[in-house]
């Protein structure tokens, strides 16, 4: 009587293909928040996203807190994030 060995286990699937034109891939929501508020302040922050976590006694715990269980706030800054990147690097050609 021969027993045939047990079956392999599956192979783990392959990871995911390089993000290299992704801006936003390893950027962490608070990294983020953290950026937008140094670039424009929490006032100018407020104005280009009219939101209450921006408007009344901003803090990064506080935003972070909002923008994780809303997903179109976090839409909007991922948005801003990007815009503030583009700015950034056409002020660098400049």
């Amino acid at each position: 009587m021969h027993e045939t060995p047990p079956p392999a286990p599956p192979e783990p699937p392959a990871p995911p293909a390089a993000q290299r034109h992704n801006p936003l891939h390893g950027v962490t929501l608070e990294a983020m928040v953290r950026a937008l508020s140094d670039y424009y302040g929490w006032p100018g922050l407020a104005e280009q996203m009219p939101v209450r976590c921006f408007q009344h006694e901003p803090s990064v715990n506080s935003s972070l807190k909002f923008l994780r269980k809303t997903p179109w706030a976090r839409e909007k800054v991922e948005s801003l994030y990007l815009f503030m990147l583009r700015e950034q690097r056409r002020a660098a050609r400049e």
